[in-house]
Parts: structure tokens; sequence; C-alpha cells
């Protein structure tokens, strides 16, 4: 889903710094690929977002590379069941971490740059940061917490920065096989597209949201194909 949302911002004019943290031979190929298209437009920073006293490294970065900073995507995100019964504190740490606490610390590390350059903050969140996934309950809890988050944010760094959010809900099926067939066709089943999204169509709501919507903060943004609506 980053990959498609850097792509897409990429395809638009955007210069793009790319994070990660583990997954360094694919972000690299990304920055490759987009270097391909237009010399010297993307650029990659490995670093772990849960060392909070790091994360202005990345903003200076960026503003040394390109100049500044206009766009904060929010992607990273860990996510795996965990039952009642099963919970460790390690866990929490874990999922409130990627999901609720990296994002709050970097938006801030971010906010002076933004507020120069009139930017924008887009969190990715969830439709079951709304509405509950069994088996779920931190991962659910972590994506309730950026909801309010983006709202919150809005407030602090208003009016100069936008903040918004977009809650994917079946666009890409959980790599640890939690939805088997059966499940799948179920939730689509409720779904009002009666299909599967993509990480392509998250990708175009965010270009959305960074060049086509200045007078929108606070929102957050359901890609769902109506299974909010008729869960």
């Amino acid at each position: 889903m980053g990959a498609a949302i850097a792509r897409a911002l990429h395809g638009a004019g955007a210069n793009i710094i790319i994070h990660c943290h583990r997954s360094m031979r694919d972000a690299q190929a990304l920055a490759t690929d987009l270097n391909a298209l237009r010399s010297g437009s993307a650029s990659m920073v490995s670093l772990d977002l849960l060392a909070t006293a790091r994360l202005p490294e990345l903003i200076e970065h960026a503003e040394q590379r390109f100049g500044g900073l206009d766009i904060l995507v929010n992607n990273a995100s860990t996510f795996y069941p965990t039952p009642i019964g099963e919970i460790t504190e390690a866990h929490w740490d874990d999922l409130l971490g990627s999901n609720l606490k990296a994002p709050l610390f970097l938006s801030q590390a971010a906010a002076p740059a933004l507020k120069r350059s009139q930017g924008l903050i887009l969190n990715i969140v969830d439709i079951h940061g709304l509405r509950p996934l069994r088996r779920y309950p931190v991962y659910v809890a972590a994506k309730a917490g950026l909801i309010m988050l983006t709202r919150s944010l809005a407030r602090e760094l208003g009016p100069e920065v936008r903040v918004n959010a977009i809650a994917p809900g079946p666009v890409m099926w959980p790599a640890d096989g939690v939805a088997d067939a059966a499940l799948q066709a179920k939730i689509i089943d409720r779904t009002l597209l009666k299909r599967t999204g993509s990480a392509e169509d998250v990708a175009r709501t965010a270009l959305f949201f960074a060049a086509d919507a200045p007078y929108i903060t606070g929102q957050i943004m359901p890609v769902d194909g109506g299974r909010s609506v008729s869960w």
C-alpha cells in the first residue's frame, strides 16, 4: 500500500522519501524504479520508527534532499491477532507503537516544516478502528487512537496544516491467513460493491487529499467498497 501511494504521488510530480525499517530491498527497488522515471526524485531512509529521538532525522533528510516537506504519509503498521488471554505487554508496545506512537511523534517532528509549506499529514487508519475486528483488540484500539489523533492534530496544527486519514476496508487480505476463502467470500458479500479493492484505490484517495482537497481537514475517508455501510 505504501508503495502504491508513493507511485501515485510521484506520478503527479512529487519527490519522494521512502522510509523502511527492515524491508530495505523492496524500498531500494522502489526508489530505483522512481528514479528511473525521473532522475533524483526518490530517496530511501531506513530507520526504526519506535526510536522516537531519531525521527527528526527523517524530516531533516527531506529538507536537505528536496528543500522542504509538503506531505507526511503515516503508513507504517504492524498487524496480527491478539486474542484475549494471549495478549502480552510486548504485543501492546509493538502494535500501539507502530500504529499510534510513531505517527504522533513523526507528525510532531514534521509539524514545523509542514507549517512552512502549508502541508498535509495523511494517516492510514482502518475501518476496524471504528468497528472492532474479532481477535484483534490491541490493533483496533491502536487504529481507533489514530483516528482520534487525526482529528486532534487537525485542531492543533490548523490552519497551516491539513490532517486527514484514509480508512481502508477489504483492499488487502491479512498475511497471517486469518481470512480463509469462506471468510473472504462472506466479507465480499457484505461489501456493497461485491468485490475487493486494491492498494491503488487507497493511493488514488491519497492523491485526492494531496492535490484536490485544500478545504478538507480532520476527516476520515473510508475506502471500503461500502463495507462499513452494510456491516
